[in-house]
């Protein structure tokens, strides 16, 4: 008998007290995918102590240190099909939330496409890269939905919006949290 694949979806998490890699860990142990945006800072000096916290600080192959800083600071993203993620409520209590959907009649689903374009800009490492909560968002001006064709962040897809007299291309996760990039030249995009 085939043995049928298991649909799982994304959450998002509303971390508190600055727990996000101690949640990251445990979560990571009861075998689930963990994801939240972090930029890489060099560590020196008195930092270096501190590098036995796996979560927190990687090596690379110069042995330089990093130390991974949270972007978004208190959100964090987990995948999980529906017995997991009432699992997930119960080992996150009293640090975190599953976000819930409009209706409030269970936790807000994040479609698999969403979030993968959302990773790709969001770990591309390009400059100048902003997030925004979605209370933020709703401030600028929406513009035409476009696809990157070109460079580092080719196949990303989102929407054109002026933020500070700058035309930047706009990618987020439905209410929850948006990333934009640094101006992306006309010739790189194509309308969808």
């Amino acid at each position: 008998m085939e043995e049928q694949e298991i649909k799982r979806d994304w959450y998002a998490l509303k971390v508190f007290h600055n727990k996000v890699f101690e949640i990251e860990k445990v979560l990571q142990r009861e075998g689930l995918e963990v994801y939240f945006p972090t930029r890489r800072e060099p560590v020196t000096g008195s930092g270096l102590r501190r590098v036995d916290d796996s979560t927190r600080y990687v090596k690379d192959s110069e042995r330089k240190v990093w130390r991974r800083v949270p972007v978004v600071n208190s959100l964090l993203f987990v995948r999980a099909d529906g017995e997991e993620i009432k699992k997930v409520r119960a080992i996150v209590y009293g640090y975190a939330l599953v976000y819930y959907n409009a209706e409030r009649t269970g936790p807000a689903v994040i479609p698999d496409k969403e979030m993968a374009i959302f990773r790709l800009v969001a770990d591309s490492g390009a400059e100048g890269l902003e997030f925004f909560s979605s209370e933020d968002i709703v401030n600028y001006r929406q513009g035409d939905k476009v696809r990157v064709t070109a460079g580092p962040l080719k196949g990303a897809e989102g929407y054109i919006k002026r933020i500070r007299r700058d035309r930047r291309l706009l990618v987020a996760i439905e209410g929850f949290v948006a990333v934009t990039t640094s101006y992306i030249p006309p010739e790189m995009l194509e309308i969808i």
